[in-house]
């Protein structure tokens, strides 16, 4: 077995256990963080079958690089819109969110209303 199908069959299961976080947890901030290895393990799998008769090839690695930056940029927003959340909800989860969203309504009322 190679270091390109070990590198591959670890990418494949870091993605199956991101993609059963993202499916099965409801607290925000493990979601992101469960998305973020669901990343990773496509990034690993990328790599690991990016050859060719045994040299790397560059167009993958270059692919990883600057989906890597992406999913930087992209944690940076899902973060700044859970705390968002948190802070509109008080509430960590998304568990119902037509309920969350009503109280956060209301909420932003309220503060008007205190405002004038």
């Amino acid at each position: 077995m190679s270091a390109g199908l070990i590198y591959a069959a670890t990418g494949c299961l870091l993605f199956v256990l991101g993609l059963g976080g993202v499916l099965l947890l409801k607290a925000l901030l493990r979601r992101i963080l469960a998305f973020n290895l669901m990343g990773s393990g496509a990034f690993l799998v990328l790599v690991g079958l990016a050859q060719r008769d045994g040299t790397p090839d560059p167009v993958p690695q270059a692919m990883v690089l600057t989906g890597i930056v992406v999913a930087v940029a992209a944690t940076a927003l899902a973060l700044t819109l859970a705390r968002r959340w948190h802070a509109l909800t008080g509430r960590e989860d998304i568990a119902r969110v037509s309920d969350a969203g009503s109280r956060a309504r209301r909420m932003a009322h309220d503060r008007r209303k205190v405002g004038r």
